[in-house]
């Protein structure tokens, strides 16, 4: 991986670059530097939702997931990198299998509402999609490995799940959709 930074302020990017793990530059607004900062974002918002109340053990695996985002944004930033693989898609496949179990069959569309952990879920449902476009944009550019694209769009499954299993956890459940409502 690239050199650690001991000093942030380093004036390097006033020209509008930044240098990348693997010590080339690039502009700061490239499709590599643009996903790689929805990724970072997405990571912030996981590190909002571990604020929230929740079972220990989805809080270690949130931990486990933030991880993973980190290695997924040295992936980007080192160009032929390869940090997450199917292995780490597959335990998010676990993990949907696994919190999805005990949810009642969804019938109806559901609002990203409820509790403030499931709505901060959602948050994190949404930024990750965006991440998922911005990844598959840089595909289209460059040349990338297929594990992180599949490893956003797991994710962001799996956060939906997660919004309605942290609202049951609330002592709530799924705001549902009224698609017949009156207009006021």
């Amino acid at each position: 991986m690239g050199n650690r930074l001991s000093k942030i302020a380093t004036r390097t990017g006033d020209d509008g670059s930044t240098g990348l793990g693997d010590g080339s530059r690039t502009g700061k607004d490239s499709a590599r530097i643009h996903a790689l900062g929805e990724v970072d974002e997405l990571n912030s918002f996981v590190g909002l939702l571990l604020c929230e109340d929740m079972p220990a053990d989805l809080r270690d695996e949130l931990v486990g997931i933030q991880h993973d985002l980190f290695d997924l944004g040295g992936e980007l930033c080192i160009p032929g990198y390869q940090m997450i693989k199917e292995e780490h898609v597959l335990r998010l496949d676990t993990m949907l299998e696994k919190y999805n179990a005990d949810l009642p069959v969804l019938k109806e569309f559901i609002l990203p509402a409820g509790s403030r952990a499931a709505s901060t879920a959602h948050l994190c449902r949404t930024v990750c999609r965006r991440a998922e476009r911005a990844i598959v944009a840089l595909s289209k550019a460059e040349e990338i490995h297929a594990h992180p694209r599949q490893y956003v769009n797991r994710l962001s499954d799996l956060m939906f799940v997660l919004a309605r299993v942290l609202n049951r956890f609330a002592g709530g459940g799924d705001v549902l959709w009224n698609h017949e409502r009156k207009a006021r």
